[in-house]
């Protein structure tokens, strides 16, 4: 047996919105990801840190249905990929949160602002950094909304984040309402949008956790292009709980 046909299961779980109690159910992201590490079923797997599964949590579940079928071959580069380290949390939140800033609803964008402040704040304290420092992508994303930032400085000023209530709090929050933005926002194709935040995302977690994907090729290969095709099938009887 090859190592591809090891990874490639008997039963296909269908992509579909929610939490499923059984992949003959249909699947959403996450618990894809769980049923091929071999974990316990679960939306919320041991294998995949945890904000980063937050936010394929919430792609999968704001992806059009048309649409879901193609995050599916990202699900393997997920499996393995978690960290402690609290840059991780802090990335994540600024690159969901940069990505959302220019093309969300107004009303959305002071949060988005507020939470971009907040995360370069706690980096600057964690690091070193000279109070006020700002990245590269926050200064760009920020200077396309001058009013939500302006909005923002003034609110932050004498905000301090902690670690604790960041990562617990404010990272999930922020995740949570840059795909809610991105999803209603008025561009051609929210779906692609989503589908290029978290290959991104995914990207800088392997980056900074220096982790080894899974080889490419055993994804490049008939049989799991089979199995990508199938989760795009609308299943029968699905089964869609809360979160």
């Amino acid at each position: 047996m090859t190592r591809h046909d090891q990874l490639v299961p008997d039963l296909v779980p269908h992509l579909s919105r929610g939490k499923h109690r059984h992949p003959r159910k249909g699947a959403c992201f996450m618990e894809l990801a769980s049923y091929l590490a071999g974990e316990r079923w679960s939306d919320h797997p041991a294998c995949t840190h945890p904000l980063l599964a937050a936010l394929a949590r919430l792609v999968n579940d704001h992806t059009t249905d048309g649409g879901r079928s193609e995050l599916a071959h990202l699900v393997p580069s997920v499996i393995g990929l978690t960290s402690d380290d609290l840059h991780v949390d802090i990335g994540i939140v600024l690159r969901a949160a940069t990505t959302a800033l220019p093309i969300a609803a107004a009303d959305r964008q002071r949060i988005l602002a507020v939470s971009i402040l907040a995360a370069e704040r706690l980096q600057s304290d964690i690091d070193g950094r000279p109070a006020g420092t700002i990245g590269d992508d926050s200064r760009r994303a920020l200077a396309l909304v001058p009013d939500a930032e302006e909005w923002a400085t003034g609110f932050t000023r004498q905000i301090r984040p902690t670690s604790k209530g960041f990562q617990r709090h404010a990272a999930p929050n922020t995740v949570r309402h840059a795909v809610v933005g991105i999803a209603q926002a008025c561009v051609r194709d929210p779906d692609a949008v989503l589908r290029e935040l978290m290959a991104a995302t995914v990207a800088d977690v392997e980056a900074w956790t220096h982790h080894d994907v899974p080889d490419a090729t055993v994804f490049a290969t008939p049989e799991w292009e089979a199995v990508c095709q199938l989760t795009g099938a609308v299943p029968t009887g699905r089964e869609v709980a809360g979160r």
